[in-house]
């Protein structure tokens, strides 16, 4: 029998992030109560799908289906991407298989509208407290709302987005760069099958994915994310919804080379900036999770991935934390900061090395990187070890 705990828990912020996090935190027996405007989830139309879609790792999903959430998704709108090709800007191309790493699949796409439907069915079947009011201030550890609640958490959790209202309250250090670039997100119907490949191009100063999603009455349909200049992003994003369309499809053309034929644009248009970001992420009573303490560039379809393993590492160091320690004790909280320093140094390194390797026009840099990757594409043993990173798992063979 799970011994009953009694730390008391604010979880700030109840998008994705905040929900798993109260979630798993009351699955461990902790006193959780959520603080942040409740949506009202919508049952979506069979051919409507959410702009925003995730890539959910191997150690994603087992997390999300110990949390009881994963099943509670309907599985028609999940595909599985049981292979990548990663292409170069000149000749050089990556193709991994999720047979080559013994997976059944690399990763799942999940759209942004499932996952938070089917938390908050959860957080409604545990009873979780929620406190639909915005978070205004804190002070000496008293959380102050807009609607003049005040609470006293042992603990506070972050969990509310890049702009992070709780990070500036508690004084949480924190670095930002903008990259210049915007992420332009939109799904398209696909003239061939993706056969659940995911694709990528990288082209010197944009990066392409194409992710596979289930077909609709229109067609074989991919979901589109291009991370691209943010002057170009604002040729594109100042025009009209139809001249959006006719924009992307002939660039389309041209740098998919007919990869998945003809391309057309089936959904809204939506653009946002992108961000390289890291906090220390703890302070006495105030922990951080997902964006709220983190951002990597989206080419590697990790930010949700690298915040998931943050709500588990949170879980698991409370969990096991001594009894006469409480939940916002900083010793306790430095441990979660530890235990999370060397993936999110990795991601970002990774990320962000990616992006400046491939932004490079000098030719030996395009040379080396085409050719590297040639070789990539023949070595078994890196293609595994790239196939378990993709996972979520360690490196290893």
């Amino acid at each position: 029998m799970k011994k009953e705990r009694h730390d008391s828990i604010v979880v700030c912020g109840t998008s994705l992030a905040g929900l798993a996090t109260a979630l798993g935190l009351t699955k461990a027996g902790f006193s959780v109560a959520l603080l942040g405007p409740r949506s009202v989830p919508t049952t979506p139309a069979p051919d409507v799908y959410h702009p925003r879609v995730y890539a959910i790792s191997a150690t994603s999903q087992a997390f999300l289906a110990r949390l009881g959430v994963w099943n509670l998704m309907d599985a028609r709108r999940v595909t599985p991407v049981q292979a990548m090709e990663v292409h170069g800007d000149a000749s050089g191309v990556v193709n991994l298989d999720a047979w080559q790493g013994a997976e059944t699949a690399l990763a799942w796409i999940v759209e942004s509208g499932q996952m938070e439907r089917a938390l908050q069915q959860a957080v409604q079947f545990f009873g979780i407290t929620w406190h639909a009011e915005k978070f205004e201030r804190l002070e000496s550890g008293v959380v102050h709302t807009d609607s003049g609640r005040v609470l006293r958490p042992d603990l506070l959790i972050g969990a509310d987005g890049g702009q992070s209202p709780v990070r500036k309250a508690a004084g949480i250090s924190h670095h930002s760069r903008a990259y210049g670039d915007t992420g332009v997100v939109t799904h398209l119907t696909t003239e061939r099958r993706h056969q659940n490949t995911a694709v990528q191009w990288f082209t010197g100063d944009t990066v392409l994915a194409l992710l596979p999603m289930p077909d609709t009455a229109d067609g074989h349909q991919v979901s589109m994310v291009w991370s691209m200049p943010e002057a170009m992003a604002h040729e594109l994003l100042a025009l009209p919804p139809e001249g959006r369309a006719s924009w992307l499809e002939s660039r389309l053309a041209a740098a998919t080379g007919g990869r998945l034929g003809a391309l057309s644009v089936r959904s809204p248009v939506f653009g946002f900036p992108l961000f390289i970001e890291h906090s220390s992420m703890v302070a006495p009573g105030v922990a951080l999770v997902s964006d709220a303490a983190h951002r990597v560039h989206p080419l590697a379809g990790q930010g949700l991935n690298l915040g998931l393993g943050d709500i588990e590492a949170l879980v698991d160091v409370l969990s096991a934390k001594e009894s006469f320690r409480g939940a916002g004790d900083i010793r306790v909280l430095e441990r979660y900061r530890r235990a999370r320093a060397e993936p999110i140094l990795a991601m970002r390194l990774a990320t962000d090395g990616l992006h400046k390797l491939f932004a490079s026009q000098a030719a030996p840099v395009v040379l080396a990187r085409n050719v590297g990757m040639q070789c990539a594409d023949r070595l078994p043993f890196v293609k595994r070890l790239l196939i378990n990173a993709a996972a979520g798992g360690k490196p290893g063979v």
